[in-house]
């Protein structure tokens, strides 16, 4: 079976063939109306028509595939309908194959033409690979074949000497009804439904009964899709978002000012420069502001009384001129550590709305640069994960240090609510105003 991506050199042949057919129809029919492509509605019908059928067949199918509309087909079975089927069928090659069929005007459209195809099934015996009989099941096999992947339809009304009839033709890509030293094959395997879907592809599809299943190449395995413009990068499947917006599927438009501080894209949120605080970094902080809970190298580190989400904690610090803490060496956190074991035993914290006994520091895993990164946008080069972690429980990308695991740290839910330590560092002390 050879690749069907696109149409090789043979089909554009055909292709040309079945256009001088167009041209001797018209002296054969001229009353019939122009060649046209299916409808945008009726393209949608025979497609998912074609999947339902394909997912009902009995014995059921391991390997059968999903189809996908291809208008290159389209193209090619609107020039056969436009010879209102004059002349030999085109014939079946590798890379394609057909069904066609001329019906009186009121037979019914595509949706009676597949239903009679399939039910020439009822004669099949999928044992012998053979139809019963002298019946023919040449279209009921088309349609199941297993490893055609992409459709193309096409409909003309035609006028001839036996009065009014409908044209139908449809090409298949590959095609099918093979032979094998004379004999038909079996037109899929037969087992479970998508027990046989090979790892090129990526799903078992089932329909809106969920009867069966199909081999699915989805076009967007990511399965997501990105907002506002963004483009999606299909090798890490993520959105790389338009300036001004921002958010995993780039749905949050981003309009703060950072009147004194970095803008943080990923997070559409401020860096406050040392002495500023705020959500835009415009509120200068004065001196004496609080008291240290911990100094650590000339560091001042405070614990929260109250609880809240990490971004809810992240904008805390920043009011405050400072931000969540960023534990960067063990030194830093064998102090916290013992620190926050003992205010655990003194039951200091003053709001008992939250989740946890946890706190949260600044570090969040970010996947556009798939590795945790500190608020500042620094890699962690030092990380204390308690055994285990980080295991994203829950689809966590936030960091809290963990009660149970001696105040090691764990990826968390960032809408979590716990308490969280805010860090000040030597640069944003020395730059406070000493104001009384």
């Amino acid at each position: 079976m050879e690749d069907s991506g696109g149409l090789d050199g043979r089909l554009l042949v055909l292709l040309a063939c079945l256009a001088w057919r167009v041209g001797e129809s018209e002296k054969l029919s001229p009353l019939a109306p122009g060649p046209r492509a299916l409808s945008e509605k009726e393209t949608f019908l025979v497609l998912s028509l074609h999947n339902k059928l394909r997912s009902k067949v009995q014995p059921p199918a391991a390997n059968m595939q999903k189809l996908e509309w291809s208008e290159e087909l389209a193209q090619l079975a609107v020039a056969r309908v436009a010879t209102c089927l004059e002349g030999p069928s085109p014939p079946s090659a590798p890379q394609l194959g057909w069904s066609e069929a001329l019906l009186p005007v009121g037979a019914g459209g595509f949706v009676e033409l597949l239903e009679r195809w399939f039910a020439e099934g009822r004669r099949y015996d999928y044992g012998a690979a053979r139809c019963a009989g002298s019946a023919t099941c040449r279209h009921y096999t088309q349609l199941v074949w297993a490893t055609a992947g992409r459709l193309g339809c096409g409909r003309q009304m035609c006028t001839g000497s036996r009065g009014r009839s409908q044209a139908f033709a449809c090409a298949y890509s590959p095609g099918g009804n093979w032979e094998l030293d004379g004999a038909p094959i079996a037109p899929y395997q037969h087992g479970p439904w998508c027990s046989l879907c090979t790892a090129g592809l990526s799903g078992c599809f089932k329909s809106w009964d969920h009867s069966g299943g199909l081999c699915e190449v989805p076009r967007n395995p990511c399965r997501m899709s990105c907002r506002n413009g963004a483009h999606l990068n299909v090798s890490s499947c993520q959105c790389v978002c338009a300036p001004g917006y921002t958010g995993r599927f780039c749905q949050v438009r981003c309009s703060v000012r950072c009147l004194h501080g970095k803008f943080r894209q990923e997070e559409c949120s401020c860096l406050c420069d040392a002495g500023y605080g705020g959500a835009e970094c415009g509120t200068r902080v004065p001196f004496p502001f609080h008291a240290c809970d911990v100094r650590i190298d000339g560091d001042c580190f405070t614990i929260s009384p109250e609880a809240d989400t990490y971004y809810g904690a992240k904008a805390k610090c920043q009011e405050k001129g400072a931000m969540l803490a960023q534990i960067r060496s063990q030194k830093v956190q064998d102090i916290l550590a013992f620190y926050l074991s003992r205010l655990e035993s003194s039951n200091r914290v003053m709001d008992t709305d939250f989740d946890t006994r946890n706190f949260w520091i600044g570090l969040t895993y970010k996947t556009s640069k798939a590795s945790f990164r500190w608020d500042t946008g620094e890699p962690s080069a030092f990380t204390s994960f308690a055994f285990g972690q980080p295991d994203n429980q829950g689809f966590g990308n936030c960091v809290e240090m963990q009660a149970a695991a001696a105040f090691n740290w764990n990826d968390q839910r960032c809408k979590t609510r716990n308490r969280y330590i805010c860090q000040f560092a030597q640069e944003h002390i020395s730059r406070w105003q000493r104001d009384p």
